[in-house]
């Protein structure tokens, strides 16, 4: 936390000045009341109060002093606030081996699953689009504010819309990129359960998308025990989750690589990204929070005092 008046938090060595001042006269009565000899009778004739109770109210002013000053002396601190204007471009491997089912019920029926959460999530300014690639890549949603278009997009996606058999990571980034207008703060997502084997070579893609300072999160999701479910062509086929094509795209992009064993695993990737896509830091004046709660604490005071003793303090 940094300050744009650091000066004036000298002023809590008033505040501290009081509370020792409190302190004294707290200690000098009580001095005085052991001067009345008879402890009987002032037993009886003095008020009974209790012995907490009378320094709640002075404990809460002290430290709404305290938190005044700080707030008087402009506190800063770094604030995640929402992009005003971003681009991200969600790609989803739609090839044969996503209908491995050691993920419920499937690998691809779980990543879509996330994917419309994860979009659902960022904020409203940013402008999504979708990416669906097998042994070729093709821009199902361009960027788009609209979450139904971004939505029914996402529903489309189904094993075998994405050309032929095959895992084109490579091509996946260079359509995502395709689709994103220069000059906007942007960012790819790739999820895929294998290692590229089609397309373009993967570095080529991730070389271009860092020279346009585009970073590129991958989530590599799957076990290594994965079969292809079904009945159809494949089925009982294994499927191992290979994320080394991915690993090398998030480090070359600057980007964040994930490994995703389950749809728990998924959703808690696709949340980190979210915080990076949907949100900026930025320095800000918090001094309101200081005040707000000090305010607080005056009338939390004043209603003790009042409460306890009919008075305000």
């Amino acid at each position: 936390m940094s300050w744009l008046s650091p000066e004036r938090l000298w002023l809590l060595l008033a505040v501290a000045a009081l509370a020792a001042a409190y302190v004294v006269a707290q200690r000098r009565r009580s001095r005085y009341a052991v001067r009345f000899t008879n402890l009987k009778l002032l037993d009886r004739v003095a008020p009974k109060r209790p012995a907490w109770r009378r320094h709640v109210p002075a404990v809460l002013f002290l430290a709404m002093l305290g938190l005044l000053v700080v707030g008087f002396a402009r506190p800063q601190a770094e604030v995640r606030v929402p992009r005003e204007q971003a681009t991200v471009l969600v790609a989803v491997d739609v090839s044969r081996s996503m209908l491995a089912d050691d993920v419920a019920p499937d690998r691809l029926t779980a990543a879509k699953q996330a994917a419309r959460a994860f979009v659902a999530d960022l904020p409203a300014q940013v402008n999504v689009g979708v990416v669906g690639f097998a042994g070729t890549a093709s821009v199902f949603v361009p960027p788009t504010a609209d979450r139904d278009i971004v939505g029914a997009g996402i529903d489309r996606l189904a094993e075998g819309t994405a050309g032929e058999a095959g895992t084109a990571i490579g091509d996946a980034i260079g359509a995502s990129l395709g689709a994103l207008a220069d000059g906007t703060p942007a960012r790819v997502v790739v999820l895929s359960d294998g290692a590229n084997t089609a397309g373009q070579d993967p570095a080529q893609a991730s070389a271009a998308a860092a020279q346009r300072g585009v970073p590129v999160d991958s989530i590599s999701f799957g076990t290594a025990g994965g079969t292809i479910g079904g009945d159809g062509p494949g089925a009982g086929q294994a499927v191992p989750v290979d994320g080394s094509s991915l690993r090398a795209v998030a480090e070359v992009t600057g980007g964040n690589y994930f490994e995703a064993a389950d749809a728990a695993d998924l959703w808690d990737a696709y949340s980190d990204i979210g915080g990076v896509i949907g949100y900026e830091t930025e320095v800000q004046d918090v001094s309101a929070r200081f005040i707000g709660i000090g305010l607080v604490l005056a009338v939390l005071a004043a209603l003790a005092s009042l409460f306890w003793f009919a008075r305000l303090p």
